[in-house]
């Protein structure tokens, strides 16, 4: 192999390293969790994912209705959820 496919190469390793090994925390502000711990916590407090479809206007206002209320959108959705249901019943 030549010297420049060698530092090439190096290069190349470097640069994955890099895209893996995510934002260290000093810059995080908070503690960053990688998808297993996040997922194993969101199991602990009983949350399951529940992918819908739904039209992309309607999904902007939820969007828009959740920041104005400075809430996370899935505790929004939540929220709209359970007030329909007590609407439908």
């Amino acid at each position: 192999m030549k010297r420049t496919d060698i530092a090439k190469n190096m290069a190349v390793k470097l640069t994955e390293r890099m895209k893996h090994a995510g934002t260290p925390e000093r810059f995080a502000g908070e503690a960053v969790l990688d998808r297993k711990e996040q997922r194993k916590l969101d199991q602990a407090k009983g949350l399951v994912p529940f992918a819908v479809k739904l039209d992309a206007q309607l999904v902007g206002e939820i969007r828009a209705l959740a920041e104005s209320r400075e809430t996370s959108l899935n505790d929004l959705v939540a929220v709209l959820l359970r007030k329909g249901l007590v609407a439908g019943a």
